[in-house]
């Protein structure tokens, strides 16, 4: 398997360029993934405070027998708790509960816009950046609105935007608008599972002719896209499988093809950030 290439974000820090999700990773079993996992060669887990599984990534980190510094381990904020005090406490619960020192990337999780107080979490992360707790702060499905106001209140973007991204919402304007300010976009649910993308006929040709498996060929398209995925799996086999994307590449064409898929209604659900709200 290649070397898996690194990004280095807008405040230094380097990054694999594709992870493994941990959604619905809980408990032994979810240890055991995460393991399997690091086993496979992801070096960079993606956790939440609201996928209740920040003690399994804790649990998974101690027993690997891969050095703490050689991984990059990321949570989120919940929005129940953007007031300033309260995202301070989580961030410091959620390192209690993974038993580590420090995130090395903690998100906050979504804007509630209704509320109003993304902003106040930003700053608060930030502060504790400062204090060692987090060595970067990014934030998860922000509208480039909501990371212009961050920007003109904190006087920092984001390092990431972890975004809803896959061939059916191929999200062309946020990619373009993270390029231009400098944000690295992560991509959530980039099979789009819940469409089944993988079985569409025009993504199981287009396998055909890279000779990949479907997964694989949207990883690739993810990657020479500029983004960041997060393919979830508690499979071993799965696990390698999406790691292997770095030994082909796709043309400008087959890249076009994919982006082709997109959909006005391509969401998996009705979440627009503008105004869905996650507590």
């Amino acid at each position: 398997m290649s070397e898996i290439p690194a990004y280095t974000l807008s405040d230094g820090l380097e990054v694999p360029s594709i992870a493994l999700g941990t959604y619905n990773l809980r408990g032994a079993s979810g240890v055991s993934s995460m393991i399997s996992g690091i086993d496979a060669g992801y070096r960079m887990l993606d956790s939440a405070f609201n996928y209740e599984n920040e003690g399994a990534l804790g649990a998974a980190v101690r027993r690997c027998g891969v050095p703490r510094e050689d991984l990059r381990l990321v949570s989120k904020l919940p929005g129940r708790h953007h007031r300033y005090d309260e995202a301070v406490y989580t961030l410091e619960e959620s390192l209690l509960r993974a038993g580590l020192d420090y995130w090395d990337m903690y998100l906050i999780h979504w804007p509630n816009p209704k509320r109003g107080l993304y902003v106040e979490a930003f700053q608060a992360l930030l502060d504790a950046r400062d204090r060692g707790l987090v060595r970067s702060v990014g934030v998860c499905n922000f509208l480039p609105e909501h990371l212009q106001l961050v920007r003109d209140e904190t006087g920092e973007y984001p390092s990431v935007n972890q975004i809803e991204l896959h061939p059916y919402f191929p999200q062309a304007p946020a990619l373009s608008y993270h390029a231009r300010v400098g944000v690295r976009t992560e991509s959530w649910s980039p099979l789009g599972r819940k469409w089944r993308i993988v079985e569409d006929p025009a993504i199981a040709a287009l396998a055909g002719e890279a000779g990949v498996s479907p997964s694989r060929l949207i990883l690739r398209w993810h990657y020479q896209l500029g983004t960041l995925p997060l393919p979830k799996s508690g499979s071993p086999e799965r696990q390698r499988e999406n790691l292997d994307i770095f030994s082909f590449s796709l043309s400008e064409e087959q890249m076009a093809a994919i982006s082709a898929l997109g959909r006005p209604d391509g969401r998996q659900a009705d979440q627009d950030p503008a105004y869905y709200e996650e507590f």
